[in-house]
């Protein structure tokens, strides 16, 4: 086992136990990004960082003919998303164990194209080869198709205490707002990779980012 996946284990080896009963309080946007999906039949959609799998149960109920994979570093996650996966009875979810910066749609899922869609919902920020997992992801997915990011934000437009606190706070957890993605989103743009868009969310709280592959 590699130093990433150990040490993802040894941080979520009990929250996974209460991690989606506490992390709806503040996690902030993920919704927004199940919504602003545009999925349709036959797709192939992946969670890059997937966790106890919320998301991918959430959108392979709401799209049961889409195709849902999702990939993270951590074994003992895993274990809490296949529970809920097969206790869902939900047959278009596969799930791997995996990091971001080097899994491949071929060798890691056996598709014989691209994916669709890819996205990191709160896992970017927890990624400290975040750059080489971003590349990544777009080597992954199809042209003309988006990554998607959700992430905490700068928190700009919250009182500082408050913001204070909180970024003191998710430090404990080895997670920090990824100040350089946006504009290395932007860099991409600028090297005609594709087209970037960021919404700040929650008064800069979190953000909503997308990256269009040309």
């Amino acid at each position: 086992m590699s130093d990433a996946h150990d040490k993802m284990d040894r941080m979520y080896r009990y929250q996974r136990h209460f991690y989606d009963v506490t992390r709806k309080f503040y996690l902030l946007g993920r919704d927004h990004l199940i919504e602003k999906m545009d999925i349709r039949d036959g797709q192939k959609i992946l969670e890059i960082g997937c966790g106890t799998g919320r998301n991918l149960a959430i959108l392979a109920n709401k799209y049961p003919q889409a195709e849902f994979f999702g990939l993270d570093a951590s074994a003992e996650m895993l274990e809490s998303a296949i529970t809920k996966v097969k206790k869902q009875d939900l047959g278009n979810v596969i799930l791997k164990m995996a990091l971001a910066d080097d899994f491949d749609y071929s060798s890691t899922f056996g598709l014989t194209e691209p994916l669709d869609t890819v996205f990191f919902s709160y896992s970017i920020s927890m990624i400290p080869t975040w750059r080489e997992s971003v590349d990544n992801a777009v080597k992954n997915v199809k042209s003309g198709r988006v990554i998607y990011f959700v992430d905490f934000y700068d928190q700009r437009d919250l009182p500082s205490a408050f913001a204070g606190l909180l970024q003191g706070w998710l430090k404990r957890f080895h997670v920090k707002y990824p100040e350089g993605l946006i504009p290395y989103l932007t860099k991409l743009e600028d090297d005609g990779l594709g087209e970037s868009e960021v919404t700040p969310l929650f008064r800069s709280y979190s953000f909503l980012a997308e990256f269009r592959k040309k």
